[in-house]
């Protein structure tokens, strides 16, 4: 549990607090601004395109953050190397031995979940010039388009530096680099796209991207994570009348409930879908027929929650991509939870389409 703002907020990944926090200030001048949508008609997007029925080839745009995510330990104690009384003039280094670098952020953890499925994912983020080599290769090789990731001169990439003692304590730096410029990408300018997803990002581009998303009638969840601290309640009641699913977790939830000032029920009442992950309690999905009751699926050991709601969501659109029904979909994505769940780091689960499907069958008794 990380404190932000004040406010307690559990982490997807390891760095993607981060991430959205260093945005707010990063100042945005649109063609029209969040108060002129407000004074203007709000879309229903209860009445979208339904992807859960109809047989369309389907592109998802995934909107959010990319950035690297870099792992050391100290073989110690910080408190043992901290005098209490001298932590008004704090100099200190630790040394590391060891290094890992893992790719992360929201978007390129989605997307290898979908793509993992066979789900045909395009990713909308920034990096900077000076590292993004590294990542533009990996999804040369992974298969997945960088058609609509944006490469920006002068720049780094976002990164986090985390280093871990033996008592499990953190000493976290995030540098935002590229990513503060996220708002540069307009999904508006996208091509065959029909479904995306809004996830955690620069604050100013992902007000941007559900605008955009929704002007141009493409369905879309709205996944606003540890975006929730820099948004205002008149943004995020803004942002859910435009989207047509929405996905929280429990905690989330209760914040999105208590700064749009609305019930769950007000919130259901908007979207087609409202999806409220519960951790090892599964998840719920709130649709207009009922609530399906998503049971969590038993990892074989758990080693690393970093990046299990992104690797869920995946799941997600990959059934409603192909129509699974909400039932089915919930249970996909619980699974690719427990699968990222057991391997250290966000992408690092590599299980075949075939894998998949026989692990659905052993944990649910039916074929994916």
């Amino acid at each position: 549990m990380r404190i932000r703002d004040g406010v307690e907020h559990p982490p997807r990944d390891e760095c993607a607090a981060f991430h959205a926090g260093m945005h707010g200030a990063q100042e945005l001048k649109p063609a029209r601004t969040f108060i002129d949508a407000l004074l203007s008609t709000p879309f229903d997007r209860r009445h979208s395109i339904n992807l859960l029925s109809g047989n369309s080839p389907v592109s998802t745009l995934i909107c959010g953050s990319l950035a690297y995510d870099n792992i050391m330990t100290f073989q110690g104690r910080f408190g043992d190397h901290i005098l209490p009384d001298q932590v008004h003039q704090l100099n200190i280094s630790f040394l590391v031995p060891t290094m890992r670098r893992n790719f992360g952020g929201c978007a390129g953890n989605i997307a290898y979940a979908l793509n993992l499925l066979g789900g045909d994912a395009k990713i909308m983020a920034t990096l900077g010039e000076a590292d993004a080599q590294l990542y533009l290769d990996r999804f040369d090789a992974l298969g997945l388009s960088r058609e609509y990731v944006r490469v920006l001169p002068d720049q780094h990439s976002a990164q986090c530096f985390i280093t871990t003692d033996l008592g499990n304590n953190q000493i976290t730096a995030f540098h935002p680099g590229a990513m503060m410029d996220s708002h540069l990408n307009h999904a508006g300018e996208t091509k065959g796209i029909t479904l995306g997803i809004v996830a955690p990002d620069g604050a100013d581009g992902m007000r941007q991207h559900v605008e955009e998303l929704a002007a141009a009638g493409v369905p879309f969840v709205f996944d606003p994570g540890q975006g929730l601290p820099i948004l205002e309640g008149v943004e995020l009641r803004r942002m859910i009348e435009l989207a047509t699913y929405v996905a929280v977790n429990d905690y989330e939830a209760k914040l999105l409930s208590n700064k749009t000032g609305w019930s769950i029920d007000e919130m259901l009442s908007r979207v087609q879908a409202l999806v409220i992950t519960r951790g090892e309690h599964g998840a719920q999905i709130l649709h207009a027929d009922g609530i399906e009751e998503i049971p969590a699926v038993t990892a074989q050991k758990v080693v690393d929650p970093t990046g299990c709601g992104d690797a869920f969501r995946g799941g997600l659109l990959y059934g409603i991509e192909n129509k699974l029904g909400w039932a089915k979909t919930g249970r996909l994505a619980s699974l690719m939870g427990a699968l990222k769940i057991e391997h250290q780091g966000p992408q690092t689960y590599a299980p075949t389409r075939a894998e998949i499907g026989e692990r659905f069958r052993l944990a649910f008794g039916s074929a994916l």
